[in-house]
């Protein structure tokens, strides 16, 4: 991509085009101003990137690799690829900018981390960082998901992290960052809200954004050394958008490359039992920001449903609003049978448990493949099932 876009997106007031902004109570204005400026002041500095490059190599265990899905591709066609961040420390993509995160933490004198999680993966990486960094932790979590993800509070609870449980509307990842929120406004002085995907008010979308580059930028680079090309198409599931941004960013300029953003179809495409952003909602502000949002016929977020509880959110990036519009992505959905159908298979064919959100990814990976069999397609795999297999056997049962 070339550099100016990421100087251009966000501009000064965080806006991504129309998309973005900081529409936040005047309490947190300055707070806000106080992690925009040293954002840009320690991400230009070397000891900050020199610091987080020996932790992203010697602590999460990157690069992760690229690999090849033999058997998927033998069964459906095309050349699946995955980039594992299953295998990033944690087993998914969210430490990546939750290190980034507490760095920038420690470097404002924070004293404790804040944060909103639904599928438990964000909640569980930003629970290391905070032992990682000697900082306290807190964690705000639906009900629905605290049941659901159980294995990852059990992981945040030995991390040290508090769990708050949300037991207001859905009980679900909106209304954990309601809460999280509200906890951050009583002492936004010694605490700093770590948002966990590409949302929220400026500077978190471009902050998470530029520590999930990483990923695309290994991507590109192991794609091209194994197979002597850049891949016809890139996949990966979309909910606030933190994986998909972070390995779209490197072929947004690559005009061979088809990249694709799947969000849940849950149930069906009706009212309340989806969580399709893009492909069904209108611009809206939700916590502190512009996007693509769903609506209730108030204008208020509408209820929204997901199997993976990392995507049942009803806003979107504000960038992935306006790539969307820039149609520089191509949106679509996968249903939740879809989704634990290619969990599934990609645990039975290639012995690897995908989460719940990656398999969204997978599904859609597996019609394109069937569609386009000469094709080279590249997945994020950005989690690792492991939070996620007692809910589905004890929900959908093991396939015959």
């Amino acid at each position: 991509m070339k550099d100016n876009y990421f100087k251009e997106y966000p501009n000064k007031d965080g806006f991504f085009k129309e998309y973005g902004g900081a529409f936040v109570p005047p309490i947190l204005e300055k707070e806000m101003k106080k992690i925009t400026d040293a954002y840009y002041a320690i991400s230009k500095s070397h000891h900050f990137i020199s610091e987080l490059r020996s932790i992203r190599k010697h602590y999460q265990g990157r690069p992760t690799p690229v690999y090849y899905c033999n058997r998927l591709s033998e069964k459906y066609g095309g050349r699946i690829y995955l980039k594992r961040e299953d295998l990033n420390h944690t087993g998914a993509h969210k430490l990546n900018h939750c290190m980034g995160e507490a760095l920038l933490a420690k470097h404002l004198g924070k004293k404790k981390l804040i944060a909103e999680t639904g599928a438990g993966q964000h909640g569980v990486a930003l629970a290391t960082a905070a032992a990682y960094f000697g900082l306290e932790c807190e964690i705000h979590m639906g009900e629905v998901d605290i049941v659901k993800e159980h294995p990852n509070v059990v992981r945040m609870q030995i991390l040290g992290a508090e769990i708050v449980p949300v037991s207001h509307g859905l009980k679900t990842l909106k209304e954990a960052v309601d809460s999280a929120f509200e906890s951050y406004l009583k002492d936004p002085e010694t605490t700093i809200y770590c948002i966990g995907s590409v949302v929220g008010p400026h500077p978190f979308p471009m902050m998470v954004r530029d520590f999930q580059r990483v990923v695309g930028i290994e991507a590109k680079e192991q794609f091209f050394e194994m197979t002597g090309e850049l891949p016809d198409k890139v996949v990966a599931c979309v909910g606030g958008g933190s994986n998909a941004m972070g390995i779209f960013t490197a072929f947004l300029d690559d005009a061979e490359c088809e990249l694709h953003g799947i969000e849940p179809g849950g149930r069906s495409l009706k009212y309340g039992e989806h969580a399709a952003t893009i492909t069904l909602g209108k611009p809206g502000i939700i916590h502190g920001f512009k996007c693509y949002l769903l609506q209730d016929e108030k204008g208020d977020p509408a209820p929204v449903y997901s199997v993976a509880s990392g995507l049942d959110y009803p806003g979107v990036g504000p960038e992935h609003s306006m790539l969307k519009d820039l149609k520089k992505i191509k949106y679509d959905t996968i249903n939740d049978k879809e989704a634990i159908d290619a969990f599934y298979e990609l645990s039975r064919l290639e012995g690897i448990i995908p989460a719940l959100e990656s398999a969204h990814a997978v599904a859609h990976a597996i019609k394109l493949a069937k569609a386009y069999p000469q094709t080279s397609i590249l997945v994020n795999l950005s989690g690792r099932g492991d939070k996620d297999i007692d809910f589905v056997v004890d929900t959908y049962g093991l396939p015959k």
